[in-house]
């Protein structure tokens, strides 16, 4: 039950983050990069529900638009640690012991870099920008993905009808695609959640830094940046971008934690 309840809650809260970002993309009530010198730090009413920033922006528009930036860098960033990861994993899993050991050791140089510290160098050298962001977020997750679907595979190598279609004699690339995948595939989903999640987070860092999204495009961190100069006077300004990564992060989290207890044999047969 608990397990179920965390589902359900989690996939709410990112449900209300997707929800957000696809109206963005048909309806916001002001135009979110629109400035408004004569708007400037309204509190909330019935023209701004949540009131206007420095530059006299609508904040509902910005958090809207922001999700979808928020979204997009999730999505790339775990699409990319997946699509390198998994096959590394797989590899290192199926390999002989001293391949699979040289990947590994590879995978842990590259995990001692976080996602922050990588993405600022990469911001460095290539200019900061949202495509920055989630090539440096997406590589520093794959040694996560390569981990998991390692040990993944290597359970699943050592079950009997793998060693029976290893014995009559299909290829490696056909036993991964055939039994290892299809049998590691919930784990990844619940390391895909909680990437995601972490991809939220390093975002709204980066763009909080300026090695993110650049200005104009809304983004939910920069919104916190702005707000820093005024969080004693206009505390609110800093409060709702904080509360929607907030939010997104726990949604995330909540997500992963009810798949892994969805997917995970040993936590069922414990019920």
């Amino acid at each position: 039950m608990r397990g179920r309840t965390g589902l359900i809650v989690g996939g709410a809260l990112v449900g209300i983050v997707v929800l957000g970002a696809l109206l963005s993309f048909v309806w916001t009530p002001y135009d979110a990069v629109a400035v408004d010198p004569t708007s400037r730090i309204q509190g909330p009413s019935a023209a701004h529900w949540l009131g206007t920033d420095i530059f006299g922006r609508d904040v509902v528009s910005q958090l809207l638009v922001g999700a979808r930036t928020t979204l997009l860098v999730g999505v790339v960033a775990v699409g990319i640690a997946a699509v390198l990861g998994t096959p590394i994993g797989i590899l290192a899993g199926m390999a002989p012991n001293w391949l699979g050991e040289l990947l590994m050791r590879v995978n842990d140089l590259v995990l001692a870099f976080p996602a922050l510290l990588l993405a600022i160098m990469f911001g460095a050298v290539f200019g900061p920008s949202t495509l920055t962001a989630m090539v440096a977020i997406g590589i520093a997750t794959v040694p996560s993905f390569a981990r998991l679907a390692r040990s993944g595979t290597m359970q699943v190598m050592s079950t009997e009808y793998v060693l029976a279609a290893r014995a009559a004699g299909r290829p490696g690339p056909a036993v991964a695609a055939r039994h290892v995948l299809p049998n590691i595939a919930g784990l990844l989903l619940v390391q895909a959640s909680v990437s995601f999640a972490i991809a939220v987070l390093a975002e709204a860092a980066l763009s909080f830094l300026g090695f993110g999204t650049r200005p104009p495009t809304p983004s939910w961190g920069r919104m916190l940046q702005e707000a820093q100069q005024l969080l004693y006077s206009t505390p609110e300004l800093a409060l709702w971008p904080g509360l929607a990564i907030a939010l997104a992060v726990l949604g995330f989290n909540l997500l992963g934690d009810g798949l892994r207890d969805k997917f995970d044999p040993r936590l069922v047969d414990s019920r």
